[in-house]
């Protein structure tokens, strides 16, 4: 049988090393690392584009962790999706049940608010869009770019959304979103 390159290995063993899930559970690398690579194989042999490649191989790992996980008594599925065995609910803890020595804490990571600065900058930005955005509308008005920008980044409508509420293709609205962007891009140039 053939093997992958080494760069499709090295991907692999990174991928599976950024899941959160190898946390806590880093003795069973190898059995990640060659499930992934046996579900992987055909995939990383015929897939020639770097960002798809990552793409399914960080499916296929997190798969095959789960898998390789669940073989090892170490995840149980509950109506909330999969926890670790070694979890306990606080509620059923109580002092004289506690051996310390094998609690785990996990530090989810904090998104610290943004400086007085960061929010003046945002906000300087999103003015000189709003103006160029105008501009823009007032040179092409029959294009809408107006209409299209509130429809797509105000409303959340996808392209095809979009198509049937202003009468135009799905190709047509998806060049127009790209030209307004181009040309939002130029004037910040």
């Amino acid at each position: 049988m053939e093997e992958l390159a080494q760069d499709k290995l090295d991907l692999i063993s990174k991928i599976i090393k950024n899941d959160k899930k190898f946390v806590n559970n880093e003795d069973l690398y190898e059995d990640f690392f060659n499930e992934t690579c046996k579900r992987s194989f055909l995939i990383a042999k015929n897939v020639n584009s770097e960002a798809t490649l990552s793409t399914y191989l960080r499916r296929i790992a997190s798969t095959a962790i789960l898998n390789v996980l669940k073989e090892n008594g170490r995840l149980r599925r509950t109506k909330q999706g999969y926890k670790p065995t070694k979890e306990v609910s606080l509620e059923t803890i109580t002092p004289e049940h506690v051996d310390y020595s094998q609690v785990v804490i996990h530090y989810e990571a904090v998104d610290f608010d943004d400086t007085p600065e960061d929010i003046v900058v945002k906000k300087e930005i999103l003015k000189q869009v709003q103006e160029n955005l105008y501009r823009i509308n007032d040179e092409e008005p029959e294009k809408n770019y107006l209409h299209l920008y509130k429809l797509r980044y105000e409303n959340g409508l996808t392209q095809k959304e979009i198509a049937q509420e202003m009468g135009l293709s799905q190709s047509e609205v998806c060049k127009r979103l790209f030209r307004l962007l181009e040309k939002i891009k130029q004037a910040f140039n």
